[in-house]
């Protein structure tokens, strides 16, 4: 893969007349070594003094932002400091476009920088950015290419140490348990177990919930049906949509992702479709659109409830044809997309409120997933808190070896509006105020917004059901129970917590 992004990049340099065309990284090797530079493309022979044009502030400024960095005379860097580097490397004229991570390792982003002063036009911009789209879309897949091999490396050397344990008579499970009674909830066997159980290493969860989720999209992966993903905000949908594009026979080219609430409206149709030249003002050159970029490949469209509803009718025509058209041009051209959308808000809500076309919506709803809720999983909190202990853990150079029982049931108790999104943030804070081996994590102290609640006749009665079980700690039986509470018998409540999923949080 470096020798085919290096030859891009070398080829892009010789078209353009740059000097310098390459794909900087800073790699994480381990906690306690600091990040290594890391650089190919054009010229091959050195790229000695690369990371110097990175320390620039007005490019590293611009990089955190998740902005391109560029300029065309030196007297646009306003600090000395920054000329100083620069004139020392020869330049005169340079544009770094960010890569975007999906795996959060490191920072990368593409280099293009000559010793003349040239003007980079708008149009070159936007090649850049597409450029950098396939980059980052490479560079993710080594990334879980290499995760899933040390996955299975921790597996095969697992396998081999439980071997030994049966082998002396060592009796693991109840090991585990003292563990557990005295607080050590997340021992380390059980959780890395529990992780590779998945067919993904980044889908952390045993509950029936999560497992329902995974058999629905091992049922479609096979096809090309247009799935569509509800559930609310943080709760894993990208992650859910990639998982089912690696299982998909597509999996060999990389999917494209479009935000339709990132996008302004009046620029969504030319990143949909593309446009001719002069399709409109400032359009100085042809460019492909997304569906033509995701051609025999799938198509992630997040946020699907915020498309504009001009678009929605040409996305109809997409989903009925398979064709588009770019702006500025009455050519058809066929697409093969499988498509993946995804949203948090209520379509048949936005159906009754005009924002939403109900064609659409059966057209998209070929195969609905709902992913639940954070609260509705509450047995996987301890599996989710652990996984993101162990991230922070190298990312801090801390090393957390317990978190106290009732720590972690005050966790399974919190309703999460922000869901998964919401753990790990809170994991975060806690991991960067840790002082020693045991850690206590707290609870958001922010007022969230008010959770919307839902009309149905069900959650309504899930909901209070599940309240009156917190109010006896999930005791069902017996005087003052949650069944003589709500004037049931304990069976009859039983059977209602398992047709609503209820079940009691575990460790």
């Amino acid at each position: 893969m470096d020798e085919s992004i290096g030859h891009a990049l070398c080829e892009i340099a010789k078209v353009l007349r740059l000097d310098r065309a390459f794909l900087w990284r800073t790699i994480s090797a381990d906690t306690s070594a600091g990040p290594s530079d890391y650089a190919i493309g054009y010229p091959e022979s050195s790229h000695q003094g690369l990371a110097e044009l990175a320390s620039v502030h007005f490019i590293g400024s611009k990089l955190e932002a998740g902005e391109v960095a560029s300029f065309t005379r030196l007297d646009e860097l306003t600090d000395q400091a920054d000329r100083d580097v620069v004139i020392k490397l020869g330049l005169r004229s340079a544009t770094v476009v960010p890569v975007a991570s999906t795996t959060g390792a490191g920072r990368s982003a593409l280099f293009f920088a000559s010793t003349a002063e040239r003007a980079c036009s708008p149009a070159l911009v936007e090649q850049f950015r597409l450029m950098s789209a396939v980059v980052g879309q490479a560079l993710a897949r080594i990334a879980n290419l290499k995760a899933l091999q040390r996955a299975l490396d921790d597996l095969k050397s697992m396998q081999e140490s439980l071997t030994e344990e049966n082998e002396t008579g060592a009796d693991v499970r109840v090991l585990r348990e003292s563990r557990i009674r005295a607080g050590l909830g997340g021992e380390n066997m059980c959780r890395r177990r529990e992780i590779l159980e998945s067919p993904d290493p980044r889908i952390i969860g045993r509950s029936s919930a999560i497992r329902r989720v995974l058999s629905q999209l091992q049922q479609v992966a096979a096809t090309d049906s247009t799935v569509l993903l509800l559930g609310e905000t943080g709760t894993g949908k990208e992650l859910l949509a990639t998982h089912l594009h690696g299982l998909s026979a597509r999996r060999v080219r990389p999917m494209v992702r479009v935000n339709c609430a990132a996008i302004p409206a009046t620029l969504m149709e030319s990143e949909l479709f593309g446009r001719e030249r002069g399709a409109f003002t400032g359009a100085l050159a042809r460019e492909i659109g997304r569906f033509e970029l995701a051609h025999r490949s799938t198509i992630f469209l997040d946020e699907i409830g915020d498309l504009p509803p001009d678009l929605q009718v040409k996305l109809l025509r997409v989903l009925e044809e398979r064709q588009i058209e770019r702006l500025g041009s009455p050519k058809v051209i066929d697409v093969d997309v499988r498509i993946i959308a995804a949203t948090h808000r209520n379509l048949e809500q936005k159906i009754g409120e005009g924002g939403f076309r109900e064609d659409l919506f059966y057209r998209l709803n070929v195969f609905p997933i709902q992913v639940p809720a954070l609260r509705d999983r509450t047995e996987d909190i301890p599996l989710l808190v652990w996984h993101f202990v162990d991230e922070f853990s190298k990312a801090f150079g801390k090393q957390i070896e317990a978190i106290p029982r009732e720590n972690m049931l005050a966790l399974q108790r919190y309703a999460w509006p922000g869901n998964t999104r919401e753990l790990r943030n809170v994991v975060e804070r806690a991991m960067i105020v840790a002082t020693g081996t045991q850690l206590t994590i707290g609870l958001p102290t922010v007022s969230s917004p008010a959770k919307r609640s839902s009309a149905r006749l069900m959650d309504i009665e899930k909901e209070h059901i599940r309240s009156v079980l917190e109010t006896t700690m999930w005791r069902i039986r017996g005087v003052s129970g949650a069944a003589e509470r709500l004037g049931l018998r304990p069976t009859t409540l039983e059977s209602r917590m398992a047709k609503l999923g209820l079940n009691r949080p575990k460790l």
